[in-house]
């Protein structure tokens, strides 16, 4: 049952003005009825309520986590190191996933003001930002992270997504494949953009074929897999398939076997992120890491730094746009081009 302050009051054997006293710290109160007062309320593990303490005027001690997607294990391990470095510094998380859509993000910009979050940490699904505007005229301070967020937050902490494609075409191109495909989801993403654009600047540059481009929506193994095969079945000329994520890797490696394809041998396969299954998956994934880690810690130290100088009415810190390198991690799914396939 919810202690009210009146239970306190009869624990305590004192007033409930006197109980309302200790917990507002607000006027006179003896020494001993505080100490009845206080060790009544450890007893009986009270907390006010949010609405409560609202009313006061207090912070919320809330902060908003939006993401396109939490069933997605990179969308997954950042909002878990969020969520766990919030909780250690005091705060509560409201996580919301938009499902990659538009409207849920509005309604959920909607839910959060109306929770009265002190910040909001935002990973937007499309490249338009009208619907978050509403955050920005609240006052409610916004990190943006894996994506730029033009107009509403000036705070970006991200990958450097371009540098990660052209490592991971570098990658290819000199093991001497010229025929490569990339395949992926979803094509709205700002990352996975970058990531095609660093793409094609490398073998533009090398002067090498364009890649033929498979890009969805739907970034889930199945989908990805259909991708990747269909590549396959229409394209056997390609020597590498370039997955821009580790997920589309995996599925591009599973749909290479099942057309009796031997990776690497016959098709070398490399991915983005180094996600837990790269190292799982057989061969074990070569793939490029993101800083997934370190962008959730750097994302929310920065927003915690913002809210202190929200209270102190003051906010003169430098604006902090951040790409964090990536590196390749080299492993089994990739090697030279077929000797068949050479020259």
């Amino acid at each position: 049952m919810t202690t009210s302050i009146r239970t306190i009051a009869k624990v305590a054997e004192t007033s409930v003005s006197s109980v309302s006293r200790v917990l507002n710290n607000s006027g006179y109160v003896s020494p001993e009825v505080r100490q009845r007062v206080e060790a009544a309320i450890k007893d009986l593990n009270y907390a006010p309520s949010k609405g409560a303490r609202m009313l006061r005027g207090e912070a919320s001690r809330m902060i908003g986590l939006m993401l396109p997607s939490i069933d997605v294990p990179f969308f997954g391990i950042l909002a878990s190191t969020i969520e766990r470095e919030l909780f250690e510094r005091g705060y509560q998380t409201l996580i919301c996933s938009s499902a990659e859509n538009e409207d849920h993000e509005a309604r959920y910009v909607a839910m959060l003001r109306a929770q009265r979050v002190e910040g909001v940490i935002v990973a937007s699904a499309y490249g338009g930002t009208a619907h978050l505007q509403p955050l920005v005229d609240s006052g409610i301070p916004i990190i943006a992270i894996d994506r730029e967020l033009v107009g509403i937050s000036d705070d970006v902490f991200m990958a450097d997504h371009a540098e990660g494609g052209r490592i991971m075409a570098r990658h290819l191109v000199d093991l001497g494949h010229r025929q490569i495909a990339v395949v992926g989801a979803p094509g709205h993403s700002q990352p996975i953009q970058l990531r095609l654009g660093g793409i094609r600047e490398v073998l533009e540059e090398r002067g090498y074929p364009p890649a033929f481009e498979a890009i969805g929506e739907d970034h889930s193994f199945a989908a990805t897999y259909a991708l990747a095969k269909g590549v396959l079945e229409r394209r056997p000329d390609v020597t590498a398939i370039i997955g821009t994520t580790d997920i589309a890797a995996v599925a591009a490696i599973h749909a290479a076997r099942d057309l009796g394809r031997s990776v690497p041998a016959d098709c070398s396969v490399i991915g983005f992120d180094d996600l837990p299954e790269a190292s799982y998956v057989l061969p074990r994934l070569t793939t490029v890491a993101q800083p997934i880690r370190e962008v959730a810690l750097e994302a929310t130290r920065r927003l915690e730094e913002r809210l202190v100088d929200r209270q102190q009415g003051s906010d003169r810190r430098p604006v902090t746009r951040v790409r964090l390198p990536v590196r390749l991690i080299e492993r089994e799914s990739t090697g030279p081009v077929p000797e068949s396939c050479q020259g």
